[in-house]
């Protein structure tokens, strides 16, 4: 099979709104993120965020671009059925659309969704008991996880009652024997709380290596995690805490996502 060659991308923020350019720019710093960090999979896996606006549009990864290549210019507009609704010279990723449209369609709270296939995470959802309350990381994961079992490659609109009613109203999603997936009402939420997820999980397989019985949390500190996080990180939430932080991280190794 002949690759396909693909042409430069110009700027399309001269034809999107204000509010539509600063999403594109926060959905590619978190692409770029999740490539520095070292959580990406080639050109699998995906985030999307809902563009601002009545439309209800997302936006997704064009399927073939690395994470460390996606720009603000480059990432795809799509409707809910899975229509591109603004030209581009890539595809999207079938699997990526059911996951995004089946959780931006039920639910409105949710801006961003975000979905890795780290090796910390997969080795931990191919584990009975998922998430162990072993350290205070696990805590604020185990206050809003759901689970998913492994039907396949998701390619079917068949699965998408079942992801969305396991992950319900929660905020964190793991795939079994597939992933990690974290949502959020803004990019950076969501971002946050997968660095979290991803830190709970090595955090665990690296305990679990030690071959010493393990210390569990108690259940009631879990119990009450919840109204600990807005005094922990000041009123502004994980997510507007640390997202101006990692912005200048990306700033200082490679500022072209904002092209």
């Amino acid at each position: 099979m002949t690759a396909i060659t693909r042409g430069p991308l110009s700027t399309v923020q001269p034809q999107v709104s204000e509010a539509e350019w600063q999403t594109r720019i926060d959905l590619a710093a978190a692409y770029r993120l999740v490539a520095l960090f070292g959580w990406d999979d080639l050109a699998f896996t995906h985030i999307s965020a809902r563009v601002p606006g009545p439309e209800h549009h997302f936006l997704i990864n064009p399927y073939g671009m690395l994470f460390d290549e996606i720009t603000a210019s480059s990432l795809v507009k799509v409707d809910l059925n899975g229509n591109i609704v603004m030209e581009t010279n890539y595809p999207i990723s079938p699997a990526g659309f059911v996951i995004h449209s089946a959780i931006h369609a039920a639910r409105e709270d949710v801006n961003c969704v975000l979905h890795i296939h780290s090796l910390n995470g997969v080795a931990v959802s191919a584990q009975k008991h998922g998430i162990l309350p072993i350290s205070q990381q696990s805590t604020f994961v185990l206050s809003s996880l759901g689970y998913h079992d492994y039907e396949g490659i998701v390619l079917s609109d068949d699965e998408k009652p079942r992801l969305v009613n396991n992950l319900n109203n929660k905020m964190f999603l793991m795939l079994r024997n597939h992933g990690l997936l974290t949502v959020g009402d803004s990019i950076a939420d969501a971002f946050v709380k997968m660095y979290l997820f991803e830190t709970v999980c090595a955090i665990q397989i690296r305990a679990q290596s030690g071959n010493s019985e393990l210390v569990e949390v108690d259940p009631r500190i879990v119990a009450g995690v919840k109204n600990s996080v807005s005094k922990a990180t000041t009123g502004l939430g994980i997510g507007a805490l640390n997202w101006p932080g990692l912005l200048r991280r990306l700033d200082r190794a490679d500022p072209s996502y904002k092209d």
